[in-house]
Order: structure tokens, then C-alpha cells, then sequence
């Protein structure tokens, strides 16, 4: 067996323990106190092997999230020269009482529970990696940065920045986010992610009295529905989803506003450009109303890039050197790996937990796949150093 694989079985046990305080620590996106709670769970835990700092969530745009982390890990070795970049993020889409109907359990060679597999677990196993790497006392050159965002699940408004400026200083990005599938495959690539608002105003009146004078605002919008969801170009890995539709006050009014929430994915930074076009296109077809269209792209794609593929050969490589066969991906979610890769560096994300069901009730990750994550990680950094 080797011997990173042989050190790691040796953490199962203290990981498993992490990822219940983690999970039981709840961390809803919107919540910045209980968010500020796991970062304190998270300095607590690497208090004895890295130097930690903390950044301020806000206020941004008139939100406060909670604090974001990041700490430097004292590695063996001497002179650090350059520095590894792990990311991950703390908050996840669960609210607060989530445990009382998801508590964390162990069961069928499982751990279950909120935010387990997305992402409380890749943040243990990274911990737990460097703890291998430490009590193994194996030398590593570079600095390892570890960051962990408050926001991401929100679209990191507010830690993009301390992201974007970490990683242009970073020889390497490994993102903690969760593996592809039960066979754990690593994601290459991640489609952009944006939101389009588009609100039409119609003209009021009594629906039974003045029917002839109003302009229904629900009536233009279903028209314009259909022609957004038709923007979409699944030849080109273009998806454009209406999502959220409001509007109207009352029945026997003629509604004077209607709202629609549009989720949109690319896969190539250049076609941002074709749905800006195309949103800007929109015109009523009943002249009485108005369309007022905002919104974006928030995210870029994380394209497949030579520095990419080379750092995907490095951790196969150490994958098979450890005793086992990892697959690469390309996934229509985003992470903040879709910053950093965009800066041009070496990004590799999908090296966390094995599991399934993110954002849903069977969410779980696998414990045999614990100890091969772990060394998987040590391995990896060792090597990159």
C-alpha cells in the first residue's frame, strides 16, 4: 500500500469526526452569524498548524455576508518559494433547522447530512491532508494557502475580489468542491453562470369595466417566454432557463407589472456576448407595454487550458501512484474556480468528497473514499512542490 494511502487511513477517523462539527455547524448563505460560526470551528481546527486571517463579508451592495477565512499552513521544509491555492467555500443553500429533519449520520458507508457533500467534507479532507503532511514530515516548498469563501452559493459578490487576488499570486488552484459522480471524476470544465431579469410594464385597468384600456403586463410576458427559452443553443452548451415568474395584483385587474428571473449557462466566454444581444433584442409586441432587461453573466466558463490539462496529468498521476484511476469531466454548475481559472493560472477543481445529491435531501458523501481523497491531496501538493 502506499505509503500517503497508509498515512491517511490513520486520519479517518478524526476527518469523520471534523466533518460532523462542520455539518452540525448550520451555515445558510443568508445568515452571516452562522456562517462566522464555522469559520470559528474552522480556526479552531487548524489552530496548531497554520497561521489563520479573516475578511470582512461587508457590507457589499447593501448585504453583509459573513466573514470569509484564510490561513497559511506550517508546512515542513525551509524557504517557501511561490505558493498552492486550495479553495472552498463555507455557506451552503440549507436554512437553519435543515438538521432537525437531515441530521448528520453514519449509515450504509455513508456520512449523510446539510452541506456534508457540498462542501463541509473537502474542506475536512484538505485540513486533514496537510495534518498528513505535518505529522509525516514531509517537506513542501511553497507556501499552501487555504480559503474559504462565505458567499459562493450566492455568486461570491463579495469575495471575488479576495479570490481574484489570491490566485493571480497562486502557481496552482485545487478546488475543494465536491468530485463528479460516485466514481469521483475531477472537473475539468464548469460552465459560465448568469442572471437575467426582465421586468415588463403594462398599462393598468379594470378588468371587467375598462378591459380595452389596459396592456396586460402577464399576457407580453408569456409572449416573451417563449422567445427567451428559445435563445437557448444546446449545440453550443448554451442553456437559457425562465425560472421565477411574478406579476399581478389582483384578478379582476388588468396587471400592470410582470417579473421574470432567467438563469443562463455558457460554455465558451465569447457566446456572454450572443445572450446580451439577444436579451437586448426583446420588444413588445403589444406597443402599450415597455421591457426593461437586467442582468448578466456573473461568473465566466472555467475552460478546458493547457495549464489546466497539465495539473488534471499531474493529480492522475499521483491518483494511479496512490492506487486508483481518476477521470476528468466537464459540469454545468459554477465555483470560484470559474474566477481563477479566467485569470489564466493552473485550476483543477472537483477534488473533494465523493458523494451525491447536492442541494438535496440525499445529499451523502462515501467513507471509503475518504482515505484515497486525503492522500490524493497530500500527495498532490507534495508534488506540485
Amino acid at each position: 500500500m502506499h505509503s500517503f494511502l497508509q498515512a491517511a487511513q490513520t486520519q479517518q477517523a478524526s476527518t469523520i469526526a471534523l466533518i460532523r462539527e462542520f455539518v452540525e455547524c448550520e451555515s445558510p448563505s443568508d445568515d452571516p452569524a452562522a456562517v462566522n460560526r464555522l469559520v470559528e470551528l474552522l480556526a479552531e481546527s487548524v489552530k496548531n498548524i497554520a497561521r489563520v486571517k479573516t475578511f470582512s463579508g461587508g457590507p457589499h451592495e447593501g448585504k453583509t455576508y459573513g466573514k470569509h477565512f484564510r490561513c497559511e499552513f506550517i508546512l515542513p521544509g525551509k524557504k517557501k518559494t511561490g505558493q498552492i491555492l486550495a479553495l472552498g467555500h463555507s455557506d451552503t443553500v440549507w436554512p437553519r433547522g435543515t438538521l432537525r429533519t437531515m441530521p448528520f449520520r453514519q449509515k450504509q458507508g455513508r456520512l449523510w447530512g446539510p452541506g456534508v457533500f457540498d462542501m463541509k467534507g473537502g474542506l475536512a479532507l484538505f485540513i486533514s491532508a496537510m495534518k498528513l503532511l505535518i505529522e509525516s514530515d514531509i517537506a513542501v516548498s511553497r507556501k499552501v494557502i487555504l480559503q474559504v469563501n462565505s458567499d459562493e452559493e450566492i455568486g461570491s459578490p463579495s469575495s471575488r475580489p479576495l479570490t481574484e487576488e489570491i490566485a493571480r499570486n497562486s502557481d496552482a488552484v485545487l478546488v475543494l468542491e465536491p468530485a463528479a459522480g460516485l466514481d469521483g471524476k475531477a472537473k475539468t470544465a464548469r460552465k459560465g453562470v448568469g442572471d437575467y431579469t426582465v421586468v415588463v410594464r403594462g398599462v393598468p385597468s379594470h378588468a371587467g369595466l375598462d378591459f380595452e384600456k389596459g396592456a396586460s403586463a402577464i399576457v407580453e410576458m408569456a409572449r416573451q417566454i417563449e422567445k427567451i427559452a428559445g435563445f437557448t443553443r444546446l449545440d453550443r452548451g448554451i442553456t437559457v432557463s425562465p425560472g421565477v415568474i411574478q406579476g399581478g395584483t389582483r384578478s379582476n385587474v388588468i396587471a400592470a407589472e410582470c417579473s421574470l428571473e432567467v438563469d443562463v449557462r455558457i460554455a465558451k466566454a465569447p457566446d456572454a456576448k450572443y445572450l446580451a444581444r439577444q436579451f437586448a433584442s426583446l420588444t413588445p409586441r403589444d406597443k402599450r407595454c415597455r421591457i426593461e432587461v437586467t442582468g448578466g453573466m456573473n461568473r465566466p466558463p472555467l475552460e478546458r487550458s493547457p495549464k489546466g490539462k497539465a495539473l488534471f496529468r499531474r493529480a492522475q498521476s499521483v491518483a494511479s501512484e496512490i492506487g486508483f484511476h481518476l477521470d476528468e469531466c466537464s459540469v454545468g454548475g459554477g465555483s470560484d474556480g470559474n474566477f481563477t481559472a479566467a485569470l489564466g493560472g493552473a485550476t483543477l477543481d472537483g477534488l473533494g468528497a465523493v458523494g451525491e445529491g447536492a442541494h438535496a435531501p440525499h445529499e451523502s458523501i462515501v467513507i471509503e473514499n475518504i482515505p484515497q481523497r486525503i492522500a490524493l491531496l497530500a500527495r498532490l501538493v507534495n508534488q506540485l512542490c
